[in-house]
């Protein structure tokens, strides 16, 4: 008997045809398996018996992180082919919506042990991988996913690794990316005086010279560069601060590889449940936000420069070669931030790192394998017990999204201007791109530019429409009116609000939505930030909001808190005043506030939590986005753990907090929170500074329990969902997940999509899916 099986899924990258040549051998079946179109297509004869546990085994006994489905199963004529093999892949396919980006891979655990054994001819090789790890998306040139088609084509394998190749035995058995100090990729050293060093052991210890004396080495990995600097060495880190012009934001942080899981240095270094060990261990490695033990001994205390201010440290385990070796031989943890000026792309060229961070880095450890495809390191937090991302980075996107039906016309979305994506939709597939960044300078609109032209080739497909956000302003806004594409603008905040209904599946199910984040232009075109939704894509309807306040300065007032502080004090009739700004600098702000003059008014709760740490006098002026958020929030949590008033138990019993925020309705029927008494709590220096910035959090979670209690009232609500970058908050978000837990109703968080605007993108599509004629019709 014969039967014909395809196969859908992420089957590319992940060692999936060696897999099934092995199987079919195991079982004494015959045929062939090839790539074409995205999918894996395999023909085999053989016994009743033997395809039947074939067919189980395919998707039972997969390789990791392969997850295939066996999408169809046909009987065809036999052939009589005397073996198995594994055909070459078509170059002419054209990719369906089966596809699935093969995605980088952390080095696994038996290219490790090669790499650390000196009997190995891969012992101390930077680029030793199999078909269970290495590189792919990034080095990625065309689909299918063979070695013509990544960047590894340019090192033809000796006969050893040809050997390897060719072996069903071997685990490099059809691996792409394999090559060995004879072949393969190599890495070199160029110090800032021009010097280079192209012997590869030579180039690994003068790169450790460097950073043991204390200098920063900009380390080029598997999507980019690394700027790295010894993490426990004080004048290490204020020299990066300085030269990078990152005074504040915390910096991630690579820890040696010890014990039997690997995680032994993290242990010694924070707190550690096991969700966060799980996502610490996961094959893409990301960062992962953990409770620091600053406070206790470690045999290599982090700098405190590392996370000023903040309980918790962003730890990452090493997953490239490069990166065991250097941490092997230092056993010390590295700081790992991205290779980039402060603002832009990450950097991936050698050409473009030395021109780039001559003024920062003291040398440059290079390779010549040549990187396609920029990729961050993923940023992930525990919330509510789930790991949630923060960012999505390498080994985690390109994300594939199945649609709940077939669309006609491919369709475009891009996104916010920050934290920008691009999303394309075409048949029963949404494609999200890896994150940009922020679109404010000019390298990032070259790269978004080139990403938004680069996804929908990618999958062979043409848009024809391009969802974009309603501000004007935004760098993705005026690509997407000069594309030539019929367009169609987003609410902010209705794109967030679908996102989370399209990742939870309901669409087509009325749900209550908070969306809390810093600002986005409203269906009304004011700054909206704190408002809460009811209906479902294409169909929501505002129905709760926070009174509006003024943003002195716009812009401005992000940067600078304190002018948020003078507003929302100003508007209670308190007399604050900032301790940073000049008295002409405060009058200046006085006359603006009075006359209205460049002082757009805003719903957002971000913008309350910026004013509340100036108000704290935590934070008046800020360096980064989420420094003032992140500095109240670490002060709160370190409050609500000491006090008995923030314990579970007592919120759970509705035990009331100090502060309640009336609701009123308004003329257009909208619920709207006064938020002054919060003003007026925040500004009693009776109160110490922990429990104010505990009070500060505790009240805007019951502010939501009350806000769904009320809403309860008129309307069917069993599940409540949060969204937006203010619910990246773990004790907020925590909080209000128990209060409305208390009162039985489901709450949906993010947990593939970040809650920030990485998702608007997504967000957007699923809006564009709705006809603009016919809002409250089904999504599709």
């Amino acid at each position: 008997m014969a039967r014909r099986y395809e196969l859908h899924g992420p089957v590319q990258g992940v060692g999936f045809r060696p897999f099934v040549y092995r199987l079919a051998n195991t079982l004494n079946l015959w045929g062939h398996v090839w790539n074409a179109d995205g999918r894996v297509f395999i023909e085999v004869e053989g016994s009743i018996d033997a395809l039947q546990a074939f067919a189980h085994r395919l998707t039972a006994e997969a390789p990791t992180p392969t997850q295939p489905t066996i999408a169809a199963i046909q009987a065809i004529p036999p052939t009589h082919a005397p073996n198995f093999t594994i055909q070459p892949s078509p170059t002419n396919a054209r990719l369906s919506a089966a596809h699935r980006f093969p995605l980088d891979q952390a080095m696994c655990d038996a290219c490790l042990n090669e790499m650390n054994n000196p009997e190995n001819r891969r012992h101390g090789y930077a680029f030793t991988h199999c078909n269970a790890c290495g590189p792919r998306y990034s080095i990625m040139t065309g689909l299918p996913y063979d070695r013509e088609r990544t960047t590894l084509a340019a090192f033809p394998m000796c006969a050893e690794c040809a050997a390897e190749y060719g072996d069903p035995a071997n685990r490099r058995f059809h691996a792409q990316g394999i090559g060995c100090p004879s072949c393969g990729p190599q890495i070199h050293y160029r110090s800032t005086s021009g010097d280079t060093i192209r012997n590869p052991q030579a180039a690994l210890i003068a790169a450790l010279d460097c950073l043991r004396d204390g200098g920063i080495v900009a380390v080029r990995g598997v999507g980019g560069y690394h700027l790295m600097a010894d993490a426990t060495q004080d004048q290490a880190v204020a020299t990066l601060r300085a030269r990078k012009r990152r005074p504040d934001k915390p910096l991630a942080v690579m820890v040696p590889w010890h014990g039997k899981d690997g995680l032994d240095a993290v242990h010694e270094l924070a707190e550690l449940t096991e969700c966060e060990a799980e996502a610490l261990c996961r094959p893409e490695r990301p960062i992962v936000l953990l409770r620091s033990k600053a406070k206790q001994q470690a045999s290599h205390r982090l700098s405190a420069q590392i996370a000023p201010g903040l309980h918790e440290v962003g730890l990452i385990l090493p997953y490239a070669p490069i990166h065991h070796l250097m941490l092997s031989a230092l056993d010390r943890p590295l700081i790992a931030t991205s290779g980039n000026i402060s603002g832009e792309p990450i950097i991936i060229n050698p050409e473009d790192a030395e021109a780039q961070l001559a003024e920062i880095a003291d040398g440059f450890l290079h390779h010549d394998r040549r990187i396609v495809h920029p990729l961050e390191d993923g940023i992930y937090r525990r919330i509510a017990g789930r790991m949630r991302p923060i960012r999505l980075g390498r080994g985690a996107t390109p994300l594939i999204f199945d649609l709940p039906q077939t669309i006609e016309t491919p369709l475009l979305a891009v996104g916010a201007e920050q934290r920008n994506t691009t999303s394309l939709a075409w048949r029963d597939q949404l494609l999200l791109s890896p994150q940009l960044g922020d679109l404010s300078g000019f390298a990032a609109q070259q790269r978004f530019i080139q990403q938004t032209t680069e996804l929908p080739a990618s999958v062979a497909i043409s848009a024809r429409r391009v969802c974009h956000d309603r501000h004007p302003d935004y760098a993705s806004t005026r690509w997407a009116k000069a594309s030539g594409l019929k367009c169609r603008a987003v609410a902010h905040h209705h794109a967030h609000a679908s996102a989370l209904c399209a990742e939870k599946g309901l669409v087509d199910t009325d749900t209550l939505i908070f969306t809390w984040d810093g600002t986005g232009l409203g269906s009304d075109d004011t700054l909206w930030g704190g408002e809460t939704f009811y209906g479902r894509p294409g169909a929501w309807r505002r129905v709760a909001s926070f009174a509006p306040f003024l943003m002195p300065g716009g812009d401005a007032a992000i940067r600078s808190p304190w002018r948020l502080a003078q507003s929302l004090a100003w508007a209670c009739g308190l007399p604050w005043r900032a301790t940073t700004a000049t008295n002409e600098e405060r009058q200046l702000l006085q006359t603006m506030l009075e006359r209205g003059l460049n002082s757009p008014p805003t719903s957002s709760v971000g913008r309350l939590f910026d004013a509340a740490a100036a108000l704290l006098r935590l934070v008046e002026n800020s360096t980064h986005e989420s420094q003032a958020p992140s500095r109240l929030e670490s002060v709160a949590t370190e409050a609500t753990t000491d006090s008995k008033l923030y314990r579970s138990e007592a919120r759970n019993a509705g035990e009331m907090l100090p502060v309640d925020l009336p609701i009123e309705q308004d003329s257009d029927d909208l619920l709207r929170v006064d938020w002054r008494p919060l003003i007026r709590m925040m500004t009693d220096e009776t109160r110490t500074v922990a429990e104010r910035a505990a009070d500060f959090h505790h009240a805007l979670a019951h502010l939501i329990h009350k806000q769904v209690r009320l809403l309860r009232q008129t309307r069917p609500i069993e599940a409540v969902g949060l969204c937006g970058g203010v619910f990246q908050n773990r004790l907020l978000t925590e909080t209000a997940v128990t209060l409305l837990a208390a009162d039985g109703i489901e709450v949906l968080l993010p947990e593939r999509l970040p809650a920030n605007d990485a998702a608007i993108s997504f967000g957007q599509i699923i809006e564009g899916l709705v006809p603009e004629t016919n809002p409250g019709r089904r999504i599709l």
